[in-house]
């Protein structure tokens, strides 16, 4: 019975934890932040349309996730330079991140709590 229930707790803490994709580098808003100044970095908001239209991370644009054609519009971008993606909290950035490494990209960077960890911690943002 306390292996089961040793058992059982582990199984109920991983299941908490976000499952993120290999290869990506899950930053926080700060690191982000800096990561912005990379050469040719690319930012992307995966939000909806209205989400995107409350308020942006600077230079980002907006290629919505749960759109069909995010594959195709994504695929577009340069492979070669660094992407930076994010979303509200993090749950859709990090299936456009699983899309991008699908796609080829190499060098990913998800904004670990989406722009609500960027807002909480009062980083730039552009209407």
């Amino acid at each position: 019975m306390k292996y089961f229930l040793i058992s059982l707790f582990f199984v109920s803490v991983s299941s908490c934890i976000k499952q993120k994709t290999e290869g990506v580098n899950v930053v926080d808003a700060t690191v982000f932040e800096q990561s912005l100044t990379i050469e040719n970095a690319q930012v992307v908001d995966a939000r909806t349309a209205s989400e995107y239209a409350t308020g942006k991370i600077p230079n980002a644009i907006n290629i919505d996730v749960l759109e069909d054609d995010f594959s195709t519009k994504v695929a577009q971008l340069d492979k070669t330079k660094p992407i930076l993606v994010y979303c509200k909290s993090g749950v859709r950035s990090t299936k456009a991140t699983a899309i991008l490494k699908e796609l080829g990209f190499t060098t990913i960077y998800e904004l670990e709590g989406g722009i609500t960890s960027w807002n909480t911690q009062g980083k730039p943002i552009e209407d």
